[in-house]
């Protein structure tokens, strides 16, 4: 005969109030982190323009001009006569590739002018990068 008291059985909890405050604060952590972060930038002082858009494409691959004029694709350091067969190895199977062109305020016109040249050779699309107008 069972003589004990069924009410007083001990009942498992977990308390999770802590884990709750941990969880929110790793979650704005990372957010901010990957808002933060772009691994394929080089730092350059953009043109401005007023009416700028974003562009996303499937594909893309960034040049970047620098007031040295450097160029540089996905970070990578480059002449100008390497350019086009990085652009050919990238376009596969018809996939539409789009440049993103960054190029420093200062740099000339025919340094731009040579990475559109050479878009317009292999049918590729290009974007020129700007910063938005401070009013």
């Amino acid at each position: 005969m069972n003589l004990r008291n069924r009410r007083h059985k001990p009942t498992a909890e977990v308390h999770t109030a802590a884990l709750n405050d941990i969880m929110f604060f790793l979650m704005l952590f990372f957010l901010l982190a990957s808002a933060v972060a772009n691994p394929q930038v080089v730092k350059l002082l953009l043109p401005k323009s007023s009416a700028g858009e974003q562009s996303v494409a499937k594909k893309t691959m960034t040049v970047s001009i620098t007031a040295d004029l450097n160029y540089h694709v996905d970070k990578q350091t480059i002449v100008l006569d390497q350019l086009e067969p990085m652009i050919q190895s990238q376009i596969v199977n018809g996939e539409e590739l789009t440049i993103m062109l960054y190029a420093d305020s200062s740099v000339p016109i025919q340094n731009v002018i040579a990475v559109m040249d050479v878009a317009n050779r292999n049918k590729v699309k290009l974007v020129l990068a700007t910063e938005p107008k401070k009013d």
